[in-house]
């Protein structure tokens, strides 16, 4: 037996378990550490073996986060299609910057960003770069927009650097997420002025300006007020962004889209595939209108790169060296189909919302959000400490995994629906869950 052929069945008697096994990991961080630390080995080992002993010692450390139990931090599982593709991925181990390093990689990539961008209703001569996360793909918006505002102030910052440039002043919501904060802070830009989403249209001004808009805030699953923010926007010239990390998945919905109406008129989007999508981990799309800006800001020229006309992924998203991300969203997408796209979307809304039926009937529970998407938040016993034993005592439980939040200075448990695999009894099941911990 090949070492590949050891982890395939491995892997496949993980997957298969992933539905009855316990949520959080079985081992502690001390205690596998411990097992796997040891000195570089002088001499190597069989592959097999080096397999079977990962398998052995990390295996009961891993999370059930693929699984239909696991409810935190707005993660996805993996679609058989998309987890099958990610393996070959693998094995085909293409640098996928350029048609010269791997024309597959890259004529993948240039029929998923058409899909991408047909299924999320933007304009269909956007750039898509596929990125790590929405970290990464929040920095290149960013990049994009620096380049732009400062452009048509005058000011060339790829040649001249952000010193002596004009101020560019960067807004955003209260509820903005850290990964967009980290993102301008990469970009140079510093901390945002922050003020209420309802307020952030009439904050705009002229000059210099970035606007940071959500589509889902992580606790709630709210989206921003963005038609009146685009309308501001373009009345002013500023950039607009929209961190739309796993909301904006909602515009695949037939049903749902009317959440997100706006957001096709920003100048850059940010979404994962690993959330919503159900991808493996890492995949995410930086998504810009202005294909020159983003070209401008990210692409790289030296003289071993082809300088051919025409896609080159190196110029849309910020890494020189990249493993083929866009093929396991390309087999996603082919796997669900435009109709099974809406479908995950819708089903896992209503889900969402068959938990806070759930909860409104417990005693002692209380639903603190509206649920306009995937996202539930609960509180329990009306104060902090309840709330939190509650948390510990259901993943510690191993029957779900969940975790905690501050709401408007309240505790609550943060329930994210995102699992392709998921289905009512699951759901069920983390109810039943909540009023064992409760009432115990």
């Amino acid at each position: 037996m090949t070492a590949l052929e050891r982890a395939a069945a491995l892997a496949r008697e993980h997957v298969d378990g992933l539905a009855d096994r316990r949520v959080g990991a079985l081992t502690s961080y001390e205690d596998t550490l411990a097992a796997l630390d040891e000195p570089l080995p002088a001499t190597g080992s069989d592959p097999v073996a080096v397999i079977e002993h990962l398998a052995r010692v990390a295996g009961p450390a891993t999370v059930a986060s693929p699984g239909p139990r696991y409810f935190g931090f707005v993660t996805g599982g993996a679609l058989p299609a998309a987890l099958a593709a990610d393996w070959l991925a693998a094995a085909w181990d293409q640098n996928a910057f350029s048609r010269v390093s791997s024309p597959a990689a890259t004529a993948i990539e240039a029929v998923t960003e058409r899909w991408v961008l047909d299924a999320l209703a933007l304009p269909p001569t956007a750039s898509v770069g596929f990125t790590t996360g929405a970290t990464m793909a929040n920095f290149t918006g960013m990049a994009a927009a620096r380049h732009a505002v400062l452009g048509r102030a005058g000011h060339d910052v790829e040649r001249e650097g952000l010193a002596g440039a004009p101020r560019i002043r960067v807004l955003a919501g209260t509820h903005v997420h850290a990964s967009m904060l980290v993102a301008l802070r990469y970009a140079g830009l510093g901390a945002p002025e922050v003020v209420p989403a309802d307020e952030l249209a009439a904050a705009i001004g002229d000059g210099p300006t970035i606007v940071c808009a959500q589509a889902g805030e992580v606790n709630t699953g709210a989206v921003d007020p963005l038609v009146a923010i685009a309308d501001a926007a373009r009345e002013h010239g500023a950039w607009l962004h929209v961190d739309g990390a796993f909301g904006l998945w909602a515009a695949a919905s037939p049903r749902l889209r009317r959440l997100v109406a706006g957001a096709e008129r920003a100048d850059s989007w940010a979404v994962d595939a690993h959330k919503w999508l159900n991808v493996p981990y890492d995949g995410a799309m930086a998504i810009v209108a202005d294909r020159d800006a983003v070209r401008a800001a990210i692409g790289v020229t030296a003289a071993y790169i082809p300088a051919d006309a025409g896609r080159e992924p190196i110029d849309l998203s910020p890494e020189m060296s990249r493993r083929a991300r866009a093929i396991p969203v390309y087999a996603a997408l082919r796997q669900l189909g435009r109709d099974g796209l809406a479908e995950l979307v819708d089903r896992c809304c209503a889900l969402a919302r068959r938990l806070a039926a759930a909860m409104d009937a417990l005693d002692g529970a209380e639903v603190l959000n509206e649920v306009v998407l995937n996202q539930v938040l609960v509180r329990f016993g009306d104060d902090d400490a309840t709330t939190r034993a509650v948390i510990e005592d259901v993943q510690r439980s191993g029957e779900a995994w969940l975790g905690g939040t501050v709401w408007e200075g309240r505790a609550a448990a943060r329930v994210s629906v995102s699992n392709w695999s998921t289905t009512e009894e699951d759901i069920d099941r983390l109810a039943a869950a909540f009023g064992r911990s409760l009432g115990g």
